[in-house]
């Protein structure tokens, strides 16, 4: 983000930097973003390169790192469903079987929390990134919870939906909160009064993926229908619906500049989407059984897939192309995601392991052993050096 003075006004402008790797040469880069942007001169253009190369440096940061197990937490006396970080990885949160969810130090592995008042299974969890200071909690009993990180009190219980809630998402500017039901509906909250803010009504069966896009004006649903839904946040009109695959859908997402849709299903494949039309673009194929979770990376160059056939693959956005297959885990895979940085991919399994791959090659850099049921979720910080896996066994463990 370059911010600059016109006339004495301060403006600001933005420049795409999702190109930049730890090779690319920064002088010619610099020459080449002076050529578009002009408020970039001679005299600024030092200033510029160095913070090119501090960015270079953060992308090759934590790129062979090894984890070991830092802290095992008996976190909860049931399963757990999910676990999820904070920006800056200063702590997480579970969630479980046994109605609650408990918010933790990262750095110590103490409690912080326990967000009680559910009454059934907390299944969805999430804080509302990149702020922090919020966490909401959707639960099979049909309500979402608003909690204080600080004080860990309940601001808000959103109540309206007639069936279990089975998943969440924060709008970018942490001013809503999306909730997607069995009840095949999905609703929008105020955060600021508690009030419902629209009920998006379209799919016949339950939703189970719900994401907004990177600037907030969008959202995503994805149904056990076999289709997709994106709608506009502010009116709750439905834009268009991705009619395709023929069987449920697991997962759906925009890329980060909004321009691809991905979306995976039970049927073993996943599909790209034009965002800006719904149009279809390509099907990706390979797996042998039902697409089990997908993503795109941060740049939105690549597309891993996770599978129940156990193996795990990665798709170039571009050619659509296989250039990866992960294979190695003994069970089904339940979760993928990069690393910040995009060249290592975690994977979560029912063989009770959590995997770190090479994004390019495929290889298997490191098995994260110990837990001694399913691995049901597991997730990188921000900055790619810690992680958190959450399993049936009632524990989740911190790597680092």
């Amino acid at each position: 983000m370059l911010e600059y003075e016109t006339s004495g006004e301060l403006k600001t402008k933005c420049i795409d930097l999702l190109n930049l790797s730890p090779s690319t040469d920064v002088n010619a880069l610099v020459e080449e973003i002076q050529k578009a942007e002009p408020v970039i001169t001679a005299s600024r253009s030092d200033q510029v390169k160095f913070l090119l190369r501090r960015l270079q440096d953060k992308l090759r940061q934590h790129s062979n790192h090894q984890f070991y197990l830092f802290k095992v937490l008996r976190a909860h006396i049931l399963p757990l469903t999910n676990v999820a970080l904070n920006k800056s990885g200063s702590c997480f949160i579970t969630g479980s079987y046994d109605r609650t969810c408990k918010l933790w130090d990262t750095a110590s592995g103490e409690e912080l929390h326990t967000l009680e008042g559910h009454r059934n299974v907390v299944y969805a969890i999430a804080f509302n990134n990149p702020y922090g200071d919020k966490i909401a909690t959707a639960s099979f009993d049909k309500t979402c919870k608003l909690w204080s990180v600080d004080t860990g009190k309940c601001y808000h219980t959103f109540r309206g939906h007639t069936a279990e809630i089975v998943c969440l998402s924060f709008n970018p500017q942490s001013t809503l909160v999306a909730t997607g039901s069995m009840d095949t509906t999905a609703k929008l909250w105020d955060i600021q009064n508690g009030e419902e803010v629209l009920t998006l009504t379209g799919h016949s069966a339950e939703i189970i993926s719900l994401s907004f896009n990177t600037s907030g004006d969008r959202i995503i649903t994805g149904s056990f229908d076999h289709t997709v839904a994106v709608w506009e946040a502010e009116t709750g009109r439905k834009v268009y619906t991705l009619v395709g695959h023929c069987a449920e859908i697991s997962s759906a997402s925009f890329n980060w500049d909004c321009s691809l849709i991905l979306t995976g299903s039970m049927d073993k494949t996943c599909m790209l989407w034009d965002a800006a039309n719904g149009k279809y673009v390509a099907t990706l194929t390979g797996h042998d059984d039902e697409i089990l979770d997908s993503c795109f990376d941060y740049t939105g160059k690549l597309i891993a897939t996770a599978s129940a056939d156990g193996t795990a693959r990665v798709f170039s956005a571009a050619t659509r192309k296989c250039i990866a297959r992960l294979e190695g885990h003994e069970g089904e895979i339940s979760k993928i995601s990069f690393n910040p940085q995009g060249n290592r991919l975690l994977t979560g399994s029912a063989d009770k392991t959590a995997r770190i791959w090479d994004a390019q090659t495929g290889q298997c850099l490191q098995v994260l052993e110990g837990h001694t049921d399913e691995i049901f979720s597991c997730a990188f910080n921000y900055k790619g050096n810690i992680i958190i896996t959450g399993s049936k066994d009632n524990t989740c463990r911190i790597w680092r």
